[in-house]
């Protein structure tokens, strides 16, 4: 799909949120901040022009076989939250999936990983467990005909189907999560993108993976994170 950039809306953004982020970051730590930094994604998600032509809807979990990017902030946000809201079976049966998913994924390159439906670990009943602390990835991932999300997952080698989505939401949504990406590199930690079943296997072997976080250390040892691929860098304030 093509469309034009509105380039003032999404300098309006990042310069908002990066403000925002920065304060956050600086005022309470990173995980505190991403809390709010969610709520913010979220309300100008919900206020975009184009929202109401958003295709999603509960029980369509087509997107929660694609490979999903998570960072260390959101690993332990997700963390925290599965711990105090999940049972011990609920929890068992998550890390015996992240386990798995990890071990498979290991031995894939990205591109490879890019063409295999693998289900996320957190889907139950078709349904996300983890709704309120879901990735920012997943906050973004919108389209506006689940046809093409279907298609996708039909046939997950044909890179080229392109479903249809809001051009107002994807710019919102991915300027808040570049503007906070930032936002924590320029604070010293990590900002870097992993996948999502291999960062939570890491976590879980790494008692003090948590502690690294915050002292501004890569915490997933052995695993080799991503630098953002910022999409909107030149236009940053």
């Amino acid at each position: 799909m093509e469309f034009t950039l509105d380039i003032a809306l999404i300098r309006q953004t990042l310069k908002r949120e990066l403000q925002d982020a920065r304060a956050d970051i600086g005022r309470d730590g990173p995980i505190s901040a991403l809390a709010r930094a969610l709520t913010r994604q979220d309300q100008a998600i919900r206020a975009a022009k184009d929202a109401d032509l958003l295709a999603c809807r509960p029980g369509c979990d087509w997107c929660c076989h694609f490979t999903i990017d998570v960072r260390a902030a959101e690993v332990f946000t997700i963390r925290h939250f599965v711990d105090r809201q999940f049972t011990d079976a609920a929890k068992a049966r998550v890390y015996a999936e992240v386990r798995a998913n990890s071990q498979l994924f290991a031995s894939m390159s990205e591109e490879a990983r890019a063409t295999q439906n693998v289900k996320c670990p957190f889907l139950v009943d078709r349904q996300c467990s983890i709704y309120p602390v879901r990735p920012q990835s997943c906050r973004n991932y919108h389209a506006t005909d689940a046809v093409g999300c279907e298609q996708s997952y039909q046939d997950p080698e044909n890179q080229d189907i392109d479903p249809e989505f809001a051009p107002e939401v994807y710019q919102l949504g991915l300027s808040h999560v570049e503007a906070f990406s930032v936002a924590l590199r320029e604070a010293g930690y990590d900002a870097d993108v992993y996948e999502l079943n291999g960062a939570f296997a890491a976590a879980e072997t790494l008692p003090e993976a948590r502690l690294l976080f915050d002292s501004k250390i890569k915490p997933f040892s052995g695993l080799i994170g991503e630098e953002p691929d910022l999409q909107f860098d030149d236009l940053l304030p």
